[in-house]
C-alpha cells in the first residue's frame, strides 16, 4: 500500500489540481513528445559518436546531444513527482520537481560547456590539425568528412521540428523546463551547420575551423546553461510568477488584485504570487470597507472567485488585514513607472 503522498492517481493532474481538458491534451501529447525526444537524441548521440573521428567539432557536438538528453528525462520525472498528492512532510505539494529539474539541466550545460570552451581553446592555441581520413563502405572508399556531414544534416533536423511543437505545449502547461529545452532544440540547427562548416573546413584545409566550430558550440552550450541557471535560481528562491519564457511579470498577479477590488467589501488589495512549478501559491492581502468585516462566507466566495480566474492558481489565501503589507509593491505603480 502507498504511504502519504505517494499515490500517483490521475494522470490529469498536479498535486490536486485537476487539469482542464486542453491542459490535459497537451499534457499528454508532451509526454510523448519528450519520449520521442529521448529515444531520437539517443540515436542522434549513437550516429554522432560512430562517425566523429578526430574531429573537434564533431565531439563537441557529440556532447552537447548527450546533454540534450538530460532535459526530456528530467521533464519525465518532474512531471511524475509533481501528480503527487501534499503530504504532511510535503504540505505544498511536490511542484518544486519542476525547478529542481531545470536547476539540473541549466548546471550540466553550463559546467560541461565551461570544459568544452577550455578544450577548444587549447585546440586553436596548440594548432592542431584533426586528421580526418577516407572509409571503405559498401564497395566505395570515399572522405569520411562525407559522413560527418550525413550525421550532423540527421541530428539538426529532428531537433528543430521536435522544438517548434513543443513550444505551444510549454505555454499551454506553464512548464518551463518543456520550454527550455525547446528554446534549446530550436537553436540546434546552427550547432548542426557550424560543425559541418568546421568539417568542410578541415576538407579545404583551414585546420582551424574545427577548433573554432567546437568554441562557437560550447559558446551556445553556455549561453543556454548560463540562462536557464539563472531563471532556475530565481524562481527556486520565490522570484514572483512570470510568464512560461521568463520574459515578463505573468498577468495573473494583477488579475487576482483586479477581481478581489471589484468585490464589494474590498477597498483595495495587494498579492504575492510565487510559481511553484506548473501551478501558483497565492498569499492576497484585502483591506475591507471601514465597519465592513468580512464573514466567512464572503472569504470563501474570494477564494472560489480566484479560483476560478484560472487553474494555475492552486493554492489560495486570502487574509484580511487593517493596512496593507509595505513589503509588497503595488504593479500598478510599476506599470505606471
Amino acid at each position: 500500500m502507498s504511504g502519504p503522498g505517494e499515490q500517483t492517481g490521475s494522470r490529469h493532474r498536479f498535486g490536486h489540481t485537476e487539469l482542464p481538458p486542453r491542459q490535459a491534451a497537451a499534457l499528454r501529447r508532451a509526454e510523448r513528445l519528450e519520449v520521442v525526444t529521448f529515444l531520437y537524441m539517443t540515436t542522434c548521440v549513437a550516429v554522432v559518436f560512430a562517425t566523429a573521428g578526430g574531429s573537434q567539432a564533431m565531439k563537441t557536438a557529440w556532447i552537447e546531444d548527450s546533454l540534450a538528453l538530460i532535459p526530456p528525462l528530467a521533464f519525465l520525472v518532474a512531471v511524475r513527482v509533481g501528480r503527487r498528492r501534499p503530504s504532511a512532510d510535503h504540505p505544498y505539494g511536490y511542484h518544486r520537481a519542476t525547478g529542481i529539474g531545470h536547476l539540473t539541466a541549466a548546471v550540466a550545460l553550463l559546467a560541461v560547456g565551461l570544459l568544452l570552451i577550455e578544450d577548444s581553446a587549447m585546440g586553436l592555441l596548440r594548432a592542431e590539425h584533426p586528421p580526418i581520413g577516407t572509409v571503405h563502405l559498401l564497395g566505395q572508399t570515399f572522405w569520411s568528412g562525407w559522413l560527418m556531414v550525413a550525421a550532423m544534416v540527421y541530428t539538426g533536423i529532428g531537433p528543430f521540428v521536435l522544438a517548434q511543437l513543443k513550444l505551444p505545449l510549454a505555454e499551454k502547461l506553464h512548464d518551463k523546463v518543456l520550454y527550455a529545452d525547446a528554446d534549446m532544440q530550436k537553436a540546434d540547427w546552427m550547432t548542426a551547420a557550424g560543425t559541418i562548416a568546421g568539417v568542410l573546413g578541415i576538407g579545404v584545409g583551414w585546420w582551424w575551423a574545427d577548433s573554432t566550430a567546437a568554441l562557437l558550440i560550447s559558446l551556445s552550450i553556455v549561453r543556454d546553461g548560463w540562462s536557464n541557471l539563472r531563471h532556475a535560481s530565481t524562481a527556486l528562491m520565490d522570484e514572483r510568477a512570470r510568464t512560461y519564457d521568463d520574459e515578463h511579470p505573468h498577468p495573473l498577479t494583477q488579475d487576482v488584485d483586479e477581481a478581489l477590488r471589484r468585490l464589494p467589501w474590498v477597498v483595495d488589495s495587494r498579492s504575492r504570487v510565487r510559481d511553484q512549478g506548473h501551478v501558483f501559491h497565492v498569499e492576497a492581502f484585502v483591506r475591507p470597507a471601514e465597519g465592513q468585516a468580512p464573514t466567512l462566507d464572503q472569504l470563501e466566495e474570494a477564494v472560489d472567485l480566484l479560483r476560478d480566474l484560472d487553474w494555475k492558481l492552486h493554492d489560495v489565501v486570502v487574509m484580511p488585514v487593517r493596512d496593507l503589507p509595505d513589503t509588497i509593491p503595488d504593479p500598478r505603480a510599476e506599470g505606471a513607472r
